[in-house]
């Protein structure tokens, strides 16, 4: 195994434990899934990993979490759902931050953007497959997500400069 590799997985093993254990914690706090606790960490390591640990540890995660913790819910398909928002939060800011130079700003609105996206269009074929109407159930999607998407965009960035002033072995590039 090579180090980048051992980079990769260390750090998807890492961020993966976190999107396990912020749920539970948010809920028990009785935050819900306002603030997108399973999104956060898999945003950080958009930045941290290559597209390919990204995409797949995004889409992953929320299929473990389900077969883990119950949550997000199997049925009605909520980690599914997830498991595409995920694969676009963290591999959207991979790919746009390891080939756009490392433009920390563009990588993290584009992924934001793409995670919100992708969730409002699931959300409104959902809702039309359940009988619900499509617009309210996707746009009430978008307003519930609003104090999650403010976390990601204040949480994010001051890791990821964080990580890059601390340097070292896993963090570098």
């Amino acid at each position: 195994m090579t180090k980048a590799t051992l980079r990769n997985v260390v750090l998807s093993a890492a961020m993966g434990a976190l999107a396990l254990a912020l749920p539970i914690a948010f809920h028990a706090a009785g935050l819900g899934s306002r603030f997108l606790p399973l999104l956060q960490p898999l945003l950080i390591l958009g930045f941290l990993v290559t597209p390919r640990w990204a995409f797949a540890t995004g889409a992953l995660m929320p299929w473990i979490s389900a077969l883990m913790t119950g949550m997000p819910p199997i049925y009605p398909p909520v980690a599914a759902v997830l498991s595409v928002e995920g694969a676009m939060v963290a591999g959207v800011a991979a790919l746009i931050y390891r080939r756009g130079r490392g433009s920390l700003w563009i990588a993290l609105l584009a992924s934001v953007a793409a995670s919100r996206l992708s969730g409002f269009a699931l959300s409104y074929l959902l809702a039309s497959v359940f009988d619900l109407p499509p617009a309210f159930a996707s746009l009430a999607m978008l307003v519930q997500s609003l104090p999650g998407v403010a976390l990601m965009l204040t949480v994010a960035p001051a890791v990821v400069l964080w990580t890059r002033r601390r340097g070292g072995p896993l963090f570098g590039s």
